[in-house]
C-alpha cells in the first residue's frame, strides 16, 4: 500500500469513528439500550463462540446468509480494515449473530427489521439494495443516519445505533483491538465478563 494510500484508509477510519460516536442520544430506544447491554456482557462468550475453528464453512446461527453479508459490510464501515485488521477481520460479524441469538424475540426482530428497513431505503436512495451499493453510497447513507436524518428515518437511526454499539464492543474485547489499534495488552482481555454466566467463563 501506498504511503498516499495509507493516509486515506486512516482518514477513511477517523472519519467513520465520528460517525461510529455519533447519534447515539439521538437514538436511545429501549430495545437498542437493551441489545447494547445484552452485547457487553456477552461479548467475551459470543466471541469466543465466533472464533472457535468450526468443522466446515461457517454458517450464523440468527441471521440469514444475505442478512450476514450486509452486517459484514456494516462492521467494516463502522471500524474499517487500515493498517490494522478491521471489524470483519476481527470476525465482528459472527459476534454480533452471536449476541442476536442470545437476546429476546422482540429486541431480536427490531435489529432484523432494522436491516429490512436499511435495504428499502438504500434502494429508495441508490436504486440498490445496501449490500449491492457502492461503498461511497453505503458511507452517504450512513453518514446520513449519523449526522443529518430525516424525519422518517428514524428507524434507521435506531438500528445503525445499535449496529455501532454492538461493532465497537465486539472489537474492542479481542486481541486486535485491544493489543493492535489501542495499543494495550491482551492480558487486558477479560477472562469473564460481568453478566457472563456460562459456566466455562466463571
Amino acid at each position: 500500500m501506498t504511503q498516499a494510500n495509507d493516509a486515506h484508509g486512516i482518514n477513511r477510519r477517523s472519519a467513520l469513528r465520528t460517525i461510529a460516536a455519533g447519534a447515539g442520544a439521538a437514538a436511545s430506544a429501549l430495545w437498542v439500550s437493551e441489545l447494547s447491554l445484552l452485547a457487553e456482557e456477552q461479548a467475551v462468550h459470543a466471541h469466543l463462540l465466533a472464533t472457535t475453528p468450526q468443522a466446515g464453512a461457517w454458517t450464523p446461527s440468527t441471521l440469514s446468509a444475505q442478512q450476514f453479508e450486509t452486517v459484514g459490510l456494516l462492521v467494516e464501515l463502522v471500524i474499517p480494515t487500515t493498517e490494522t485488521p478491521g471489524a470483519k477481520a476481527a470476525l465482528v460479524d459472527r459476534y454480533i449473530d452471536g449476541v442476536l441469538q442470545a437476546a429476546n424475540p422482540a429486541t431480536r426482530d427490531r435489529f432484523l427489521a432494522g436491516l429490512d428497513w436499511l435495504d428499502t431505503r438504500s434502494t429508495t436512495l441508490t436504486g440498490t439494495t445496501f449490500r449491492s451499493a457502492t461503498t461511497s453510497q453505503q458511507i452517504n447513507l450512513l453518514t446520513r443516519l449519523a449526522t443529518e436524518p430525516s424525519g422518517e428515518e428514524a428507524t434507521g437511526v435506531q438500528f445503525f445505533t445499535a449496529v455501532k454499539s454492538m461493532t465497537i464492543t465486539g472489537y474492542y474485547t479481542t486481541e486486535v483491538g485491544l493489543r493492535q489499534e489501542l495499543g494495550d495488552s491482551p492480558v487486558m482481555m477479560l477472562p469473564s465478563y460481568p453478566g457472563c454466566t456460562h459456566p466455562e467463563h466463571q
